[in-house]
């Protein structure tokens, strides 16, 4: 029997489910102004951003609307959509998909060039063992974007920059539901695969032969190649 590995939910993702739980028990109705955001910060004991990374996953799938100077309030209910992941739901918006891939640039451009001259024999060895997963993992859904993600991941390790690996780390959800889509719409074809696989192929040289410059190179032509896919899948 296969098993499928359990996803630990984020902090922000926990609150945005609390807050359908109470849509759908009755106890928010539309219209229902929320608490301000340092008010549900104390009531859920956390943090302000991850009460506002919630609100934004729940404005994402249009459960809440917020007005300047008076606060967030319940939209119409639409029992449809609460099947969608936070994470996904923030993937619906064009401009959410192009702030992304400027976030990914920023980060993953400048991981491959760091890692291409500050890798170790162990860092070559979780890259090449994530590419190889990559290939294995043809055809085979999650197990494919999980390889994908630990190849981009093991890359941030390779650059020994604490700062950089968290926040890879920090956006590891939203990158993989990225993934996911851009996976799902390239691999329709043995082509696309292909041409996938072969893009990381070449970050994955262009590290191990410290060629710092070839490296950034590869990994920018990788994530053009993303934003175009995802472009044509939004026309």
């Amino acid at each position: 029997m296969n098993y499928k590995p359990i996803r630990t939910k984020k902090i922000y993702e926990e609150i945005s489910d609390a807050f359908i739980q109470m849509l759908k028990d009755g106890d928010l109705k539309p219209g229902d102004k929320l608490d301000s955001v340092e008010q549900l910060a104390k009531m859920f004991d956390v943090s302000r951003p991850t009460i506002r990374e919630a609100l934004s996953g729940l404005k994402a799938i249009g459960l809440v609307e917020t007005f300047q100077g008076e606060g967030t309030y319940i939209k119409t209910f639409d029992a449809s959509k609460f099947a969608l992941p936070v994470a996904t739901a923030l993937l619906m918006q064009r401009e959410n998909i192009k702030e992304l891939s400027e976030v990914r640039k920023i980060l993953e451009v400048g991981c491959a060039g760091s890692a291409a001259v500050n890798h170790t024999n162990e860092d070559l060895l979780a890259i090449e063992t994530a590419l190889k997963a990559m290939e294995d993992a043809k055809g085979k859904g999650e197990l494919g974007e999980k390889a994908d993600f630990d190849f981009h991941l093991a890359i941030a390790k390779s650059t020994h920059n604490d700062m950089l690996i968290h926040l890879m780390s920090s956006v590891s959800d939203i990158i993989v539901e990225s993934m996911r889509e851009t996976r799902r719409l390239m691999l329709f074809t043995k082509d696309r695969h292909l041409k996938l696989f072969t893009e990381h192929v070449k970050i994955f040289n262009a590290i191990k032969h410290q060629h710092y410059d070839e490296a950034q190179k590869a990994m920018l032509d990788h994530l053009v190649e993303v934003d175009q896919t995802l472009e044509e899948y939004l026309r």
